[in-house]
């Protein structure tokens, strides 16, 4: 009778935790899919040489990729990395709105996919909370990121692009790891549980 309901319990954790899982990797594909559309509108709205923009390479943006060996770590890598480009995105949303009119779809889009990528951040830092909760959330290393200095508006639109691109390769690389940590991370759960009662 004891081991039943200690399976139910590890059961319904598990199921918890799958949940949770799946609501942060649904989100993702939706920013996901949304930087996609976002970075059409941004090329369409830069005017002329928007395709010599995106090509340029550019240092002071955060890498998409990324890091740990256990997947307690791949998910803080995953969370520092969200919110390192939070100020970024929030730098081209700023810029932006000088050089577009208040009409602008690129501000909307822009503004929505920093709304939801703040969601998201919160989202992983809860499923991380949850499934390591003696574990405290790091802070990113090296600190936050440094934002460009003051940029001529060649700059700006080149370093909006490429703060795009790398965000957009970000958020694949994001909904990869969470489908690969769903098997890791939440069946363990169940074993450990099972193990320990």
């Amino acid at each position: 009778m004891a081991v039943d309901s200690t399976r139910t319990v590890s059961a319904g954790r598990s199921q918890q935790c799958g949940n949770s899982l799946q609501q942060t990797l649904k989100l993702t594909r939706l920013v996901h899919k949304e930087s996609v559309d976002l970075i059409k509108t941004y090329r369409a709205s830069q005017g002329e040489l928007s395709e010599v923009f995106c090509k340029v390479s550019i240092n002071n943006v955060p890498d998409p990729n990324i890091s740990g060996l256990e997947p307690s770590e791949r998910i803080v890598s995953i969370y520092t990395h969200i919110q390192a480009f939070l100020p970024h995105l929030k730098r081209v949303y700023d810029q932006q709105t000088d050089l577009q009119l208040p009409t602008s779809p690129l501000l909307t889009q822009l503004y929505s996919v920093s709304t939801r990528s703040r969601s998201l951040a919160a989202l992983v830092n809860s499923f991380y909370q949850s499934v390591f909760p003696n574990l405290p959330v790091p802070e990113p290393a090296g600190g936050p990121t440094t934002l460009p200095p003051p940029q001529n508006v060649f700059q700006q639109k080149v370093y909006g692009c490429v703060v795009l691109k790398t965000y957009k390769e970000l958020l694949s690389n994001v909904s990869r790891e969470l489908r690969t940590l769903k098997n890791k991370v939440c069946r363990r759960r169940i074993q450990m549980n099972t193990f320990f009662f």
